[in-house]
């Protein structure tokens, strides 16, 4: 079992214990040093902030792992192994974006168009929404929206749906992911109609108050198991 505990946010591993050996001290303590500069390395690839930390996490998990008796210079291992990884997630997003129909959603409705391509326009979000609602949970959902759609800031998201922000940008990965595979899950005729009304209104006004909302109000059901409508639960309907 490896004793060394991963990295946090710009501190060092735990407290030594008295089995850790010398190699495993001096092992984290590189890393610890070298930790900014492979940051920046990943960052400058990845142009993103969670995305980076992920790869300088794996980075150490793979360096806590290694047979380092034979690595003659540890930063530029370090650096090498950083680079690759973040190479290897570069890659792996474009062959998603090529193979995965993913959704389409418009940042913005124009209104001067025809009816005729208002029409294809409304189409191609109902499609889009119909697969959010067919793949995603209702957080995975709401993140996924409100990033790729409207580019709202991590931290923005978090406020609006009550969730950390390292899981706000976990939840869009994920989507990224889900989005990508077969799973089906039964949809709700009214609940698709009301988030492909909320979001064409929130696209075109500009005003995105009722979307937040309804996104939120979702994952609040979700978090809390209580049985009331929501864009995964059919809706009651009356005479």
């Amino acid at each position: 079992m490896n004793v060394l505990e991963p990295y946090g946010d710009h501190t060092t591993p735990t407290s030594p214990t008295d089995d850790r050996s010398a190699g495993e001290l001096d092992a984290a303590s590189v890393f610890v040093t070298t930790r900014p500069r492979l940051f920046s390395i990943a960052l400058r690839v990845l142009e993103d902030v969670g995305e980076a930390e992920d790869v300088v996490q794996e980075a150490w998990l793979r360096w806590a792992r290694a047979d380092r008796s034979d690595v003659l210079s540890p930063p530029a291992f370090l650096a090498l192994t950083t680079t690759r990884l973040a190479i290897n997630v570069t890659q792996s997003a474009r062959r998603r974006r090529e193979t995965s129909a993913g959704p389409w959603l418009p940042e913005t409705v124009d209104r001067a168009i025809g009816p005729e391509t208002a029409a294809e326009q409304h189409d191609a979000v109902d499609a889009a929404v119909r697969l959010l609602l067919e793949r995603l949970t209702p957080a995975e959902r709401a993140a996924y929206m409100l990033r790729k759609a409207f580019d709202y800031p991590y931290r923005r998201i978090s406020e609006i749906l009550h969730l950390g922000t390292d899981h706000t940008r976990q939840l869009v990965r994920r989507a990224h992911e889900r989005l990508a595979t077969e799973r089906r899950r039964p949809v709700d005729t009214a609940a698709h109609r009301r988030l492909v009304r909320t979001f064409l209104a929130a696209a075109e006004t500009g005003d995105l108050a009722e979307l937040e909302e309804l996104l939120a109000a979702d994952v609040a059901r979700s978090a809390s198991g209580r049985r009331r409508p929501s864009c995964d639960q059919p809706m009651s309907r009356t005479a």
